[in-house]
């Protein structure tokens, strides 16, 4: 009985209150070692992710500076040697390289231009405007000189 008057009593709310902070305060306690274990786990993880691209991005870093150290180097006088039986296949490659670059240049001005392309659009727009603007005054001024002409034979013939 004395459980069941205590709350309702407004005296024993703030008690019943308070005990739930502390309930609340005790589970809270339980579980933060776990959260903090899986944390640590997840934490854990992602950095052996990180170490492995930072391994992986350290290699094509190599790898690229190898290269360019290989493309800069002079290779006069230095070639593979090849079979007989595959020069002509290599000429046959060397040509189509060269015929390939040639077109990947024209290919590469042409991608270049397409930022261009709105721009060269209004420029065409304004240039057909003024081209008919141009057409009208050559029209009007046909007539005027046609006009002209008439008039001048009239005053000739009289």
């Amino acid at each position: 009985t004395l459980d069941l008057t205590c709350r309702r009593t407004p005296c024993f709310a703030k008690f019943s209150e308070i005990e739930k902070m502390v309930n609340m305060e005790a589970e809270i306690n339980e579980v933060r070692p776990l959260l903090l274990s899986v944390y640590i786990y997840f934490i854990g993880k992602k950095c052996e992710i990180l170490q492995d691209m930072n391994r992986h991005l350290e290699a094509i870093l190599k790898e690229k500076r190898d290269l360019r150290k290989r493309l800069i180097k002079h290779r006069c006088q230095e070639s593979l040697p090849i079979e007989a039986t595959f020069h002509k296949c290599i000429v046959e490659l060397l040509t189509e390289a060269v015929t390939f670059i040639e077109k990947l240049e024209s290919h590469l001005q042409s991608v270049r231009s397409i930022p261009q392309i709105p721009h060269m659009m209004n420029e065409m727009d304004t240039t057909l405007s003024k081209t008919q603007v141009l057409m009208i005054e050559l029209e009007e001024l046909t007539e005027q000189i046609l006009k002209w002409e008439e008039l001048q034979k009239e005053a000739y013939s009289k």
